[in-house]
C-alpha cells in the first residue's frame, strides 16, 4: 500500500487550514487517513506549523512519500535533513554523535533565521502603525486648523457686520442731529423774522 504524507483541507472559505496526515495515496484528499501528525495554517505570517516531528520522522524513515508541499514543510522543519543524516549513520559514513551535532548546528542556524524574520516583520508592523498614527495626527491637525480658520473668518465677518451696523447707526444719528440742527436754525430764523416784523 503506497503511503503519502499530505495535507487535508479544513477551515472556512478563503481561510483554509490544513491537517498534516499520513494516508493511503488512493484515499480522497479530505477522506480517510491512517494518522494525523499535525496542522498547517498558511494564513499567518510566517505560516504556523504544529507537527509531531518524531512521528513525521518515523513515517519518512518507513518510506512514506511526502507531497511537494509537505516536502517543503518537512524540509523547513528539518525532518528531511535528519533523515539524510540518519541514512548516513545507517550506511556507516558518520557516527550518531556527529549526526546529532550537525543536526543541532543546522537547527540553531534555521531558528536564528526564523527569529530574524519574525523580528523584522514585528518591526515593519510597528513602523507601519507609527506611520498610520502620524498620518492620522496630521489629518486631525489639518482638520483642527481648517475649523479654526473657518471660525476666525466667521468672527471677522461678524465683526465687519457689527462695525457696518454701528456705522449705519452713527450715520443715522448724525443725520438726525443735522436735521434737528436745521429745524432749530429754521425755528430761530423764523422767530427772528417775526421779531423783525413786529419791531
Amino acid at each position: 500500500m503506497p503511503v503519502k504524507i499530505r495535507l487535508a483541507r479544513r477551515g472556512r472559505k478563503k481561510q483554509a487550514m490544513y491537517d498534516i496526515v499520513v494516508a493511503d495515496s488512493r484515499a480522497p484528499r479530505d477522506g480517510r487517513f491512517i494518522e494525523k501528525i499535525g496542522t498547517y495554517n498558511p494564513n499567518t505570517d510566517p505560516a504556523s506549523i504544529n507537527m509531531n516531528e518524531e512521528k513525521a520522522f518515523d513515517w519518512v524513515m518507513k518510506g512514506a512519500q511526502p507531497t511537494d508541499t509537505m516536502k517543503a514543510i518537512l524540509s523547513y522543519r528539518g525532518i528531511l535533513m535528519k533523515k539524510h543524516l540518519q541514512v548516513g549513520v545507517i550506511k556507516g559514513a558518520i557516527t550518531q554523535e556527529e549526526a546529532d551535532q550537525k543536526f543541532e548546528a543546522w537547527l540553531n542556524e534555521k531558528q536564528g533565521k526564523i527569529q530574524d524574520k519574525t523580528d523584522k516583520l514585528a518591526a515593519d508592523k510597528a513602523s507601519k502603525a507609527k506611520e498610520r498614527l502620524d498620518a492620522e495626527k496630521k489629518i486631525s491637525q489639518d482638520r483642527a486648523d481648517a475649523i479654526a480658520a473657518r471660525k476666525k473668518a466667521a468672527e471677522e465677518a461678524l465683526a465687519a457686520e457689527v462695525a457696518e451696523a454701528n456705522a449705519d447707526e452713527t450715520e443715522k444719528a448724525l443725520e438726525e442731529e443735522g436735521n434737528e440742527a436745521v429745524e432749530e436754525a429754521e425755528a430761530k430764523s423764523s422767530e427772528e423774522s417775526t421779531e423783525s416784523k413786529e419791531g
